[in-house]
């Protein structure tokens, strides 16, 4: 399966860097509306079979385009939603609050599962509902799947998942609003990240777009 995770659209909490994580969260920038917008011309060459939204408004705002240009019904799930903040809700995420909120999420992709979001879940929860959801698409038998989701959710769980890409890789790489990481594979067979916000992704070993190893 092609499976083509994005970063919603831009938000209001975006815009003041607060770590906002609550469901169903803020909507919309009008810079995030043309964002979204943008999306089918962006992903033209992609034959998308099934679109997935997290249960955060602002990833189903930014399928609507996508969703209305190829004729598909986005499925709702709570799985990719974003990793919850706990205790940092609404804390800056540029300050130390933020350092912590990553740091955690990093650590989960390394292996660190049972380490858990101050006042939020796990490492072993994370990955598990976003797994079911993956699976999910998968069982379904379409080719190609879009999952609009949230930054620090796609950055962790390729980490986590993809046999080419580590914690240094995705931690170097913050994904913008509306960026695409476009991965192949299966849950029982793995999976490899093709490219990261239109950069190709090489093979373990072989170096990233910077030339440094993944």
């Amino acid at each position: 399966m092609r499976l083509l995770l994005v970063r919603h659209g831009q938000t209001p909490s975006n815009v003041d860097f607060l770590l906002d994580t609550a469901v169903p969260g803020p909507g919309l920038t009008a810079l995030g509306e043309r964002q979204a917008a943008a999306l089918p011309g962006a992903l033209a060459d992609e034959d998308i079979e099934a679109l997935y939204v997290s249960t955060l408004v602002r990833t189903q705002l930014t399928a609507a385009p996508l969703a209305a240009a190829r004729g598909l019904e986005p499925v709702v799930r709570d799985g990719i939603r974003e990793i919850a903040a706990g205790d940092l809700e609404m804390l800056p995420g540029n300050s130390e609050h933020g350092l912590l909120y990553m740091t955690t999420v990093f650590a989960w992709a390394e292996g660190d599962t049972a380490l858990r979001m101050p006042g939020g879940e796990n490492g072993e929860e994370a990955l598990a509902r976003y797994d079911a959801v993956v699976a999910e698409a998968a069982r379904s038998g379409a080719a190609a799947v879009a999952m609009v989701s949230h930054g620090a959710a796609i950055r962790m769980w390729t980490a986590a998942r993809a046999d080419n890409v580590d914690v240094a890789f995705a931690a170097d790489r913050p994904l913008d609003n509306t960026g695409v990481v476009i991965l192949e594979g299966s849950p029982t067979d793995g999976w490899k990240a093709l490219s990261w916000a239109g950069a190709v992704v090489a093979p373990a070993g072989e170096g990233g777009p910077t030339g440094r190893p993944v």
